[in-house]
């Protein structure tokens, strides 16, 4: 699906969806949220020790858990602690169809002073098996840290579209040699439902 197909859907999302369901969202009182994501990536070639060219179709299972009330009420920063776990598969479809999977661990903080959407932060990390052939990566078991931004937009009041950048980076944190690592961007699309 081209970047225009996922544009076009996003939009049309936003014009179908009623005004009145999107003034009341369930992200200042939910408990927690189940995400679907899927989207792009491609790595910054001579960004650091980044040298390969590496282009993945990446899918993301994502469950949120608030640890927090609402904070700051009236504020500009006004929102809600989360810790975020994901299961990543990326498949990189420019080295024979060879994959990357493990788990991720985030901090989340998701702005709930808006009407209708929830701009998010997140940072963390966690461990990825990297089955890419490169001999430059040096162990197969490696580690990734990322951040990023993201926007959710309620369709329903427990339901929302979701729009997402990320820097992703792998390597095996000097546990091996080589170590050539994998400075990425990732450009996510998604759905995520609040319980």
């Amino acid at each position: 699906m081209t970047k225009r197909t996922f544009l076009t859907i996003l939009a049309l999302a936003a014009c179908l969806a009623p005004l009145s369901v999107r003034a009341e969202t369930a992200v200042a009182t939910a408990q927690s949220e189940c995400a679907l994501l899927t989207g792009y990536g491609i790595t910054h070639r001579y960004f650091g020790a980044t040298r390969t060219q590496v282009q993945t179709w990446d899918v993301i299972a994502r469950y949120g858990r608030f640890l927090s009330d609402e904070v700051g009420r009236g504020s500009w920063y006004q929102g809600r602690h989360e810790l975020l776990v994901e299961v990543p598969y990326h498949l990189a479809v420019d080295h024979d169809a060879r994959s990357m999977a493990g788990g991720y661990l985030l901090g989340s903080w998701k702005f709930t002073g808006l009407e209708g959407i929830a701009p998010y932060v997140f940072a963390g990390g966690g461990i990825l098996y990297v089955d890419l052939g490169l001999p430059t990566m040096g162990t197969r078991l490696d580690f990734s840290y990322q951040g990023g931004t993201g926007i959710q937009y309620f369709v329903r009041k427990d339901t929302a579209l979701m729009a997402e950048y990320r820097y992703h980076h792998i390597s095996n944190a000097g546990t091996a040699a080589p170590n050539e690592p994998l400075n990425s961007s990732k450009f996510l699309l998604g759905v995520t439902f609040y319980r």
